[in-house]
């Protein structure tokens, strides 16, 4: 290594010498072509009123300015020439110090800190701007959207469950639990921070964290937005935080102020009275006692039933002091969509935040908040991904008796699933549903509707949130597929149908119930003669 060192340096010497002697040559050429000629070597200038007159004293000049010019010209050559010598042995120099220094040919990078470190936070803010944190993508189809899993301080609420995961669970992998956890740590960190806060201001704790949603993108990173309690009632703290498969990097940090955020909660109905008088005992907790920003429009289709409906809202609004509701009859037969788009239109207030909602939905008030953090007008709508009740009859047929419909919402894997294959149940303000056309009034009865309405969001530039939350749960009902309905639409409804009754390993036990129960008489027999 020392003869290797010795060797270079050597070389190195010989090299600075060279590059003196080359300068040297170059000062000489340089004072050759600036300095004034001898009078003998000058050609004579002619007086004005010589014999050759003015056109001699012209040539003079022309012929003087074309010798400087080539003068000029070969200096500008053997410039070239030797700045390309010099390029030549200097990248000689660096490639046997990268020799010297890199013996085993690992081909490190020898750039200055400074301007490795540029490179990297501009590769990471462009894997920022790659991502959809501050607009949305334009999509092909409503299954190249990456949907978002959502998370508390103890539970993960997941879409990709396959058979062996469960809905709701506690993260068991140490990478996804400690993931979670540094997010949390590093918002905290960040709200914390003295130049983010007030001198007065409290110090905020993980029991301060509601709840935040991520997701994961393979070619960008993952995106978390998480929200925190306020300093007040009804206002919360939001950060949106980035890992472009690096360090995770705060984007933005936002107050939101959600205390004057009305939600229309749009209602599409025909008949289902009981259905309807299930759904205002929930309207009336979580919406009139609990959360007490909420306006109700019923969108009721037909004559039948419309009376014993009218009278649970004339109920409810004597009992509970509620006046914040409108009822719209329509003649026809029932369209979910056209009752969903008379209903937003019908509104002639200011801007406001509508949700889609039907009667068999159940809600608990943390979702009116969910809903509200997870819409911006201009930029941000929001579909939930609810989870949809399994048949009470099969879940609990080796009980008693089925339990009452609160003990009934629980997110596991037997009682219910996510429900990713629809679109029915969204909040959006009024304003981008106006823009973004409506509904698609020609399709009549059940099905179709909200799955173009998504369609067409996902083709635009705004940010749409899909994500599973735990506070809005379908509630099973017996569902029927009518004989008027399309081939399409009486194939989408029979798949739904078969998905709400049971698990797979329930439906399992129902489909083999004959082998079960003559695997069992034959082990009483043996038991019998045993004994």
């Amino acid at each position: 290594m020392r003869m290797l060192r010795r060797g270079l340096l050597a070389w190195v010497s010989r090299l600075v010498i060279l590059l003196v002697l080359l300068c040297c040559v170059i000062s000489v050429l340089y004072m050759l072509a600036c300095t004034p000629r001898g009078d003998e070597e000058q050609p004579a200038l002619p007086r004005a009123n010589g014999p050759t007159g003015k056109e001699g004293y012209q040539a003079v000049l022309q012929e003087w300015e074309e010798q400087h010019r080539n003068y000029v010209s070969s200096l500008k050559q053997q410039i070239a020439q030797l700045k390309e010598e010099l390029q030549e042995r200097g990248e000689q120099l660096r490639n046997g110090q990268d020799q010297a220094s890199d013996p085993a040919g690992l081909g490190l990078d020898h750039s200055p800190p400074e301007k490795s470190q540029a490179d990297l936070l501009a590769f990471l803010h462009s894997q920022v701007d790659k991502a959809e944190v501050h607009s949305g993508v334009k999509l092909a189809t409503e299954y190249a959207a990456v949907p978002f899993d959502s998370f508390t301080l103890q539970k993960v609420y997941q879409l990709e469950t396959g058979l062996t995961r469960h809905p709701e669970e506690k993260p068991v992998r140490k990478d996804k639990r400690d993931e979670l956890v540094e997010a949390i740590e590093s918002a905290l960190e960040t709200l914390n921070s003295p130049s983010e806060s007030s001198p007065n201001q409290r110090p905020y704790t993980a029991s301060d964290f509601i709840e935040g949603i991520y997701r994961t993108e393979r070619d960008k990173g993952t995106l978390y937005e998480l929200t925190f309690k306020g300093d007040h009632k009804h206002e919360f703290k939001r950060l949106v935080l980035f890992r472009p498969f690096g360090p995770i990097m705060k984007v933005k940090k936002e107050r939101l102020d959600m205390a004057n955020t009305l939600i229309n909660v749009i209602v599409p109905l025909a008949k289902r009275v009981d259905k309807f008088r299930q759904f205002m005992q929930n309207f009336r907790e979580m919406c009139i006692q609990q959360d007490g920003r909420v306006h109700l429009t019923v969108v009721y289709f037909g004559k039948e039933e419309m009376n014993e409906v009218k009278g649970i809202l004339e109920n409810t609004s004597k009992a509970a002091n509620f006046r914040n509701f409108t009822f719209i009859p329509l003649n026809g037969e029932f369209s979910r969509g056209k009752g969903l788009d008379v209903g937003a239109r019908f509104w002639k207030g200011s801007n406001v935040l509508l949700f889609f909602c039907d009667v068999d939905i159940y809600f608990t008030s943390e979702f009116l908040n969910t809903c509200r953090l997870n819409t911006q007008p201009g930029k941000k709508v929001f579909y939930p991904v609810l989870f949809s009740q399994y048949n009470p009859g099969i879940i609990y047929g080796h009980h008693e008796a089925v339990p009452p419909l609160e003990q009934q919402l629980v997110i596991k894997k037997e009682t219910g699933f996510w429900r990713d294959f629809g679109f029915g149940m969204t909040c959006q303000y009024r304003s981008d549903f106006i823009n973004i056309g409506g509904f698609d009034l020609d399709i009549k009865g059940w099905g179709g509707e909200d799955v173009h309405l998504y369609r067409k969001y996902l083709h635009s530039n705004l940010i749409v949130v899909r994500t599973p939350v735990r506070g809005l749960f379908h509630l099973w009902h017996e569902k029927r597929c009518m004989d008027e309905l399309t081939p399409e639409q009486y194939k989408m409804c029979m798949q739904s149908k078969a998905m709400n009754e049971a698990s797979h390993g329930q439906l399992g036990m129902l489909v083999f119930r004959h082998e079960i129960e003559a695997h069992l008489r034959k082990q009483k027999q043996k038991s019998s003669k045993k004994t």
